[in-house]
């Protein structure tokens, strides 16, 4: 279930991955929050039917209605990104999940219906495109909430209109150790992006890890915002490159040892807590892309990032694990990976 993690996609040695979301409702139904447990229900059978034969160029799915899921394992589902932290909570909501993970329709979420495509790299456009394939799909079994003036109509009135949401996963560390990356997102924030951590809204900025996502969608055509996500996201890979190569000309003896160090205590440590890994990661991911450290898939440093999160640790492990016992098996994780 690797998926996005195999960072194989275009300008993968800063965009993580690109995601593109569609916000739906069943029309004539009462929103998640205020449907009863036999509605809900029938919510999840029609999403999940009209998914059973598959998606053109995507493939077959599986429905896992969170009822069946312990909270282990939706929590899993929750680090890999497949779902939000708030279906996660839900007992009448469902996953709908592509067999290669790159694919996951979140049922009786905020919404009814949340589409989401995940892919390596910067590929908004394609992640889009996807997205639309699933949407028809489903909308020949089922008829939305549409309005001809107000467009797909949504729980939350930031996503009235396209229902669209589109965002990058980037790294930015270099702006962030030349002191720049306030002044980039203060830039960002004032053209209608917004920003938030690894796991989206309410989640703290760690590693230097970004999520950027546009903020409007009423009034706003798709192709307008694959447009612009797509061009703001080239300007900041762009202002990183200049920064990676500031960072090489004028200090290249003081990078390489932090990224040494960091090497160092990834490989070799015996105790490891989440908030250290992911520091420590960035500086290892910042190495492999400037080229001091060779050899290292980023599939693997992707598969760290995810692997090492709480919930997924204690899956491989079998059983619950204390906090204390969670840090010595990420250090263990590290090191058989790298």
């Amino acid at each position: 279930m690797k998926g996005w993690m195999e960072g194989n996609g275009p300008q993968s040695n800063i965009i993580l991955s690109s995601r593109t979301r569609l916000a739906r409702n069943i029309n004539e139904l009462p929103f998640p929050d205020t449907l009863d447990a036999e509605r809900a229900g029938s919510v999840v059978k029609t999403v999940s039917d009209s998914l059973e034969g598959g998606v053109p160029d995507i493939g077959r799915f599986e429905s896992h209605r969170l009822q069946d899921l312990g909270q282990l394992e939706r929590q899993v589902l929750v680090e890999r990104h497949l779902i939000s932290p708030k279906l996660a909570k839900q007992n009448n909501g469902a996953a709908v999940i592509s067999d290669d993970s790159i694919a996951s329709v979140m049922v009786n979420e905020e919404d009814h219906i949340r589409i989401q495509v995940i892919l390596p790299g910067l590929q908004i456009r394609k992640a889009w495109e996807l997205a639309s394939n699933m949407d028809d799909a489903m909308e020949q079994r089922m008829e939305y909430a549409y309005d001809e003036r107000w467009g797909y109509l949504t729980c939350c009135p930031t996503n009235v209109g396209t229902g669209m949401r589109a965002s990058v996963m980037i790294h930015l560390p270099a702006l962030n150790i030349t002191g720049n990356i306030n002044k980039i997102l203060q830039a960002v924030t004032q053209i209608g992006l917004t920003i938030r951590g690894l796991y989206g809204e309410g989640t703290d900025i760690i590693g230097n890890v970004f999520q950027i996502s546009n903020q409007i969608t009423l009034g706003r055509a798709e192709e307008e915002i694959v447009e612009n996500l797509t061009g703001v996201t080239m300007q900041i890979i762009g202002k990183e490159k200049e920064a990676r190569r500031i960072l090489l000309e004028n200090n290249r003896v003081q990078i390489e040892d932090r990224i040494w160090r960091s090497w160092g205590i990834m490989k070799n440590a015996r105790i490891m807590q989440s908030q250290e890994c992911l520091k420590l990661l960035s500086d290892i991911r910042l190495g492999v892309d400037l080229g001091i450290l060779e050899d290292i898939p980023v599939s693997v440093l992707n598969e760290i990032m995810i692997d090492t999160q709480s919930a997924s640790l204690q899956k491989r492990s079998g059983k619950e694990l204390t906090a204390a016992e969670r840090d010595i098996a990420r250090a263990e994780l590290i090191r058989s990976k790298l």
